[in-house]
């Protein structure tokens, strides 16, 4: 390694959290000031929620169930033709 060209590396660098939890890392920086760490994250800690505001959820949700119900009354091209065919066979029996 070159000399005189890296950073000094601090092996007991303290790093303090928002929520007052400190520990200690090694870095290239003497104090390290987070928002979030393990103590305080919500994933970590089981308190997670999703809070979605632009209801984002619901409208996926009621978007594919207006497919669905469309879906089901349309029905098949063969379904179609097969009954197109019966009614045209049903009319020119009667004739």
């Amino acid at each position: 390694m070159k000399t005189d060209i890296h950073p000094t590396y601090y092996k007991e660098a303290a790093v303090k959290c928002a929520c007052g939890h400190t520990f200690t890392v090694g870095s290239t920086l003497e104090q390290i000031e987070v928002e979030l760490c393990n103590k305080c994250h919500p994933f970590y800690t089981g308190k997670q929620k999703f809070v979605d505001t632009a209801r984002r959820v619901e409208k996926f949700q009621e978007r594919t169930a207006k497919r669905e119900a469309a879906a089901k009354g349309k029905r098949g091209k063969t379904v179609k033709r097969t009954t197109a065919r019966a009614t045209r066979k049903a009319k020119t029996d009667k004739k």
